[in-house]
């Protein structure tokens, strides 16, 4: 009995040591003030996009050409554009529109298919391992952008005549919500983010699995799921972590930059690639200045606080950063 009540907060002991690196790192992270700070930036944004038809005075879409290409005003805070639709709507819009593929584009690439294959690829090795990496390696190994254009080209109109048959059915336009272009470019996006979180975990996986409590649960029967989900996984999720902190700003930018070029996001649905491509003249620069330096300014705070928090939570959850 005393044997017990000894080792009893042992155990607690090991079990606090196990939660530490986790409470130790948040903590690091909230008294990180610029990283807060870029992180509530990122919230708000983001939120107002996702809450877009509940914020904004205006539909994307609503057009007034009495008042097309009107300066800021207390109506429209940041103009109108050439078609009379009011602009500080359609930038809310097109982070809307940025925050869909970003989530979409992470959460099937990266984070299933990129943690997934790593696992299985360091943990059985071998024929496995050869597999899965080379596939990775030749999905990487030509030039993105081309890949994706081809890819949207060949795609989208089988893709769009099947939503079409859909909308038949259900009576309901989902066309011209974007749906077909959120579709299509998060499906070409993920085929070329998932290797270099796959070859990170898997780089982790092959420290990860020599470990003694690896051992310890195959020595009592545990099986390979429980294994890699259990007691593998959970401890790789720190630069897991970091990178798709700091991956966040390269996918926002993709989709952005995918637009800009025209195989992106089609009008009339709302981006911020788009809204940039359409204004990037030097006439519109000296006439409009506001349907160029809106976008463009939003865009630039986007991009640089995903950034600032990608350096905060690196310092937090590296060690190495410490």
């Amino acid at each position: 009995m005393l044997l017990n009540e000894v080792e009893q907060p042992g155990l607690g002991e090991r079990d606090q040591v196990s939660r530490s690196y986790w409470a130790i790192s948040f903590h690091r992270l909230l008294r990180k003030k610029i990283g807060v700070a870029c992180l509530s930036i990122i919230v708000v944004m983001y939120g107002a996009g996702i809450l877009a038809p509940v914020v904004t005075p205006y539909d994307y879409n609503d057009q007034n050409l009495s008042i097309a290409k009107q300066g800021p005003s207390i109506t429209h805070p940041f103009g109108t554009d050439r078609l009379g639709r009011d602009q500080m709507t359609r930038i809310i819009y097109g982070l809307r529109t940025t925050v869909i593929i970003t989530i979409v584009t992470l959460v099937t690439g990266s984070l299933a298919i990129g943690i997934t294959m790593g696992l299985l690829a360091g943990y059985f090795g071998k024929y496995i391992d050869t597999l899965i990496m080379r596939v990775g390696e030749v999905t990487s190994a030509f030039p993105e952008i081309f890949l994706v254009l081809i890819i949207i080209s060949t795609v989208k109109a089988p893709v769009t005549k099947w939503v079409r048959e859909i909308e038949d059915v259900v009576n309901f336009d989902i066309v011209s919500l974007g749906v077909v272009d959120y579709l299509v470019l998060s499906m070409a996006l993920t085929i070329f983010s998932w290797f270099g979180m796959a070859r990170l975990v898997r780089g982790q996986v092959l420290q990860v699995r020599e470990n003694q409590y690896v051992e310890a649960a195959r020595s009592i029967g545990a099986t390979t799921p429980r294994i890699l989900f259990r007691h593998v996984l959970p401890n790789v999720m720190g630069p897991v972590i970091v990178t798709v902190s700091a991956g966040l700003a390269a996918v926002a930018g993709s989709e952005i930059l995918l637009s800009f070029l025209g195989i992106g996001i089609q009008p009339p649905t709302p981006s911020l690639g788009l809204m940039i491509f359409e204004n990037g003249s030097i006439s519109v620069l000296r006439s409009n200045p506001h349907l160029l330096l809106f976008p463009v300014l939003t865009l630039s705070v986007l991009l640089f606080t995903f950034n600032l928090l990608g350096d905060a939570v690196n310092d937090a959850f590296n060690p190495r950063a410490r």
